[in-house]
């Protein structure tokens, strides 16, 4: 029998979508006001979910206090109050959309994560607008 265990946390973050092999025109074009050369910032909120056996000895998938300090010290810490451009090493060179966001995110916890637990990692930028990625 699996059970999913999920945790729910949330960050605030400055980016600014563009390309720049692209003029601003064409950045505008493709990403509107997300092209800000001046950024912009989202109350981003996650759900981490873990999925797996129950440990017939503890009756834990996973503890949901190691899953609280792993999301903080992997995404909160790294990505709160920053400039995901300038501020974040994962988007120098990568566009730090919702899209690459989550899949930065479940990167960075996967290594921390026994590989018997299914991952799965849901990132609101907007109450209405989320991405979802489980490692595919």
């Amino acid at each position: 029998m699996k059970v999913t265990v999920s945790r729910k946390a949330h960050f605030n973050a400055a980016h600014r979508l563009y390309r720049p092999d692209w003029d601003d025109t064409k950045n505008e074009a493709v990403f509107g006001k997300c092209s800000n050369p001046n950024y912009h910032g989202h109350n981003y909120e996650l759900i981490v979910s873990v999925k797996g056996e129950i440990d017939p000895e503890t009756g834990f998938v996973m503890d949901v206090k190691v899953l609280k300090d792993l999301i903080c010290s992997e995404v909160e810490d790294a990505f709160d109050h920053k400039n995901l451009n300038l501020e974040v090493p994962e988007f120098k060179n990568l566009n730090p959309t919702a899209e690459n966001i989550v899949v930065v995110i479940w990167k960075k916890l996967r290594k921390h994560i026994k590989t018997t637990l299914d991952l799965e990692v849901v990132l609101y930028e907007t109450p209405r607008n989320f991405v979802k990625y489980a490692g595919e």
